[in-house]
């Protein structure tokens, strides 16, 4: 079938003769400069090759001219090479810059006046340039202009100090001149020391070197309050010298300071300054008008007239509010009133001052109570005493009646003193009870404190875990903890409430990201429930893998109860209504039943309980009910054709039990059907055919071992138990 092959597989054509071998390349005129980087073997040597010759610090021309001849042979190798030109090339552009900002800079270092702002505004400018300020000469720039800058600075806080000094000083000037001219005499040798002192500040700072740098406004500052101190001091001086010469000489002129000058005349004899001026308003007080005198009647007659109408009425506020008017009026114009009005007058204050006696008493009293009340408070037998919190409000409540006390009436000192007394006795068990009350804080915080620890702790070692539910269960016994801990301070606890708000979001991050991808898993299955529930058919096993995946989700990640019910109520909610109106479909198959169907399934039912019961006898009357119950059905149906086809004339019984079997098999499939969720209800169906009798043959024994060809053995027909049933028929 397949040709003969030769099994010899040499070629008979004789092979081609080898071609001679090339002639050694001549070697590159880079390679003695390079090291043999361009007749290295492989990439790898060559690369170590370029290596070690840029070690040695090659020149840009050089490097230029082997990256050209390399760059084509080899470009990893030369990528060496450009880095190094890169480099150098950067490197000299930073120079050019770094040598345009030093000239900058020693200008400005240069000028005999350095602004602040150029100085600062170098630096930022030369980083924003890009120039190496950490690299010579910048640096050292940097350094000088940053200590200009400061001495600058100082200069001009240091004026400022001595602006204050000055100031302090003629304060001291102006003091003395109100005191004896001794005390000044006495003071003199110090504050010319401390005013030279001043004068030689002053001069130190305006002979500095960076003194024109400093800001305008400085230089004018220190020049005024340097004229001023002077000022000062020189007019002092000037009185001192005037005053002690008045002291020693009677005719000498007395001094412009008026303590001194009245002390001076003291000493001669001679009235004050105060007595003279009296004197003379005293000689020159004019005659009292008339029309002033009746104003001044009639405006202490009104006042008057109001304390006595207060009094009467024992209003006490009021009458002491009247009272101080009158005495107002009286002062002011208790000269121009004649002498029955001013008994008159006397007359209203000394009943207005009963009044007050009266509203005395009665304050009194209320504060007697609130004595009683204070000292109570430490009385009280066993098992009534009030705690820490109760006392202290009971105490700040007893000293608030108490200042209503004091403004209702005058104070009574006797009362107040024994009152704060008691109030300060009990006043030390509330400060017991505050002490401990800090400590339990102090516990209480530090407990807190290390609750956040702790969860921070879990946090870090909870990182990569992804059991939610363990965690849910965690995050809810951390915040039991929280809430048991004990009581601490209003401002402790918002410090803490906000580090555990913190510490508690950063550990139930991940689990809110879960439930948040578990919500959206549910979402879709929500979803893709509703398009099953939708569809015409109901696919059973959809559903259930459905309901696995639902009970997989909610098992692998916890949430919310109430929001795990409103998913869950949205995920039944469609397949509830799908099985429902499945089942209102076979009910309503169920009932369009006729009667002859309905006896067919009660018969099927009645075989199938018969065959459970083993009972020969019982399954041989079901299988006759059944029998029955067919033909009962198959009768009308069959009765129109008649007039076509004449009927068989008997049926075979092994086709009556084969139409007997499988009646309950179509029953059964019809039920199926109903209960496959269909809407529409099958048609009747066609009258059946008369069944032909079937005659079972054998063409030979099949079973093993025997022959084919030979005819089998006559057996009984139909089914098991057949031969009694026809002999009983």
């Amino acid at each position: 079938m397949f040709p003969f092959i030769s099994r010899n597989k040499t070629p008979e054509t004789p092979e081609p003769a080898p071609a001679p071998a090339k002639a050694a390349a001549a070697p590159h005129p880079l390679d003695g400069v390079t090291g043999g980087a361009f007749s290295a073997a492989t990439s790898g040597e060559r690369a170590a090759k370029v290596r070690e010759w840029l070690a040695t610090n090659p020149g840009a021309e050089q490097l230029q001219e082997v990256f050209k001849e390399l760059s084509a042979r080899d470009k990893g190798a030369a990528k060496a090479i450009r880095e190094r030109m890169d480099e150098m090339r950067r490197a000299k552009g930073q120079e050019a810059i770094a040598a345009e900002w030093a000239e900058k800079a020693d200008k400005l270092l240069g000028a005999s006046k350095l602004n602040i702002a150029d100085a600062l505004a170098w630096q930022r400018d030369a980083a924003k340039a890009g120039a190496p300020l950490s690299r010579e000469p910048l640096s050292a720039l940097k350094t000088q202009l940053a200590d200009r800058v400061k001495t600058i600075e100082d200069l001009q806080h240091r004026v400022q100090v001595q602006r204050e000094a000055a100031v302090l000083l003629a304060q001291r000037v102006e003091v003395l001149s109100t005191k004896s001219y001794k005390d000044a005499q006495s003071a003199e040798a110090a504050l010319a020391t401390d005013v030279q002192h001043w004068q030689d500040q002053a001069a130190v700072l305006e002979g500095d070197a960076s003194w024109g740098s400093v800001e305008a406004r400085y230089p004018s500052m220190l020049e005024a309050s340097k004229s001023q101190l002077l000022l000062v001091w020189d007019a002092f001086q000037s009185a001192l010298k005037q005053t002690l010469a008045a002291a020693d000489d009677a005719q000498a002129p007395l001094p412009t300071v008026p303590v001194w000058a009245d002390e001076i005349r003291a000493g001669r004899g001679l009235p004050t300054e105060v007595e003279q001026a009296a004197a003379r308003a005293a000689a020159a007080k004019p005659a009292a008008d008339p029309q002033e005198s009746k104003r001044a009647k009639q405006v202490v007659q009104e006042a008057l007239k109001a304390l006595q109408a207060h009094t009467a009425e024992g209003h006490g506020k009021g009458a002491s509010s009247a009272a101080q008017q009158l005495r107002a009026a009286l002062k002011q114009h208790g000269k121009l009133i004649d002498q029955d009005l001013e008994s008159q007058v006397n007359t209203a204050l000394i009943a207005a001052g009963e009044l007050e006696g009266w509203q005395r008493w009665s304050a009194d009293k209320v504060r007697e109570e609130l004595l009683a009340k204070a000292q109570g408070l430490l009385a009280r037998p066993e098992g009534q005493e009030l705690g820490g919190r109760k006392l202290q409000e009971a105490l700040r409540q007893l000293r608030e009646d108490w200042k209503k006390a004091d403004q209702s009436g005058p104070t009574n000192h006797a009362l107040w003193k024994k009152f704060d007394e008691a109030c300060n006795a009990a006043y030390k068990h509330v400060e017991v009870w505050l002490a401990k009350v800090r400590e339990e804080g102090a516990k209480h915080r530090a407990e807190r404190e290390a609750l956040i620890a702790e969860l921070k702790a879990w946090v870090e070692a909870h990182k990569p875990s992804t059991d939610w539910k363990r965690i849910q269960r965690d995050l809810f016994q951390f915040g039991d903890r929280w809430r048991a801990s004990g009581h601490v301070g209003e401002k402790a606890y918002a410090e803490l409430q906000e580090a555990w708000k913190a510490a508690l979001h950063e550990a139930s991050a991940p689990l809110h990201a879960a439930q948040k991808q578990s919500i959206a898993r549910r979402e879709a299955m929500v979803a893709q429930a509703v398009e099953l529930a939708a569809a015409p058919n109901l696919n059973i096993d959809a559903v259930r893998e459905l309901q696995r995946q639902w009970q997989t989700e909610a098992q692998s990640v916890p949430m919310d109860r109430r929001h795990e019910q409103k998913l869950w109520d949205a995920f039944r909610k469609p397949l509830d209504e799908a099985f429902a109106r499945k089942t209102q479909q076979r009910e309503r198959v169920q009932h369009q039943l006729s009667a002859r169907d309905q006896a067919v399934l009660d018969a099927s039912k009645a075989l199938e309980a018969a065959n459970h019961s083993g009972d020969a006898a019982r399954i041989q009357a079901a299988l006759d009910g059944l029998q029955q119950a067919l033909q009962a059905q198959q009768a009308p149906v069959s009765a129109e054709p008649a007039a076509a086809a004449p009927a068989p004339a008997a049926v075979p019984a092994t086709d009556k039990d084969a139409a007997a079997e499988a009646a309950p098999a179509e029953e059964a499939a019809a039920e199926d059907g109903g209960g496959a969720g269909g809407a529409e209800v099958a048609a009747p169906a066609p009258a059946p055919v008369p069944p032909k009798p079937v005659i079972a043959q054998r063409s030979g024994d099949d079973r093993p071992g025997m022959r084919r060809d030979a005819p089998a053995a006559a057996g009984r027909t139909g089914k098991p138990g057949g031969d009694r049933r026809d002999g009983r028929d």
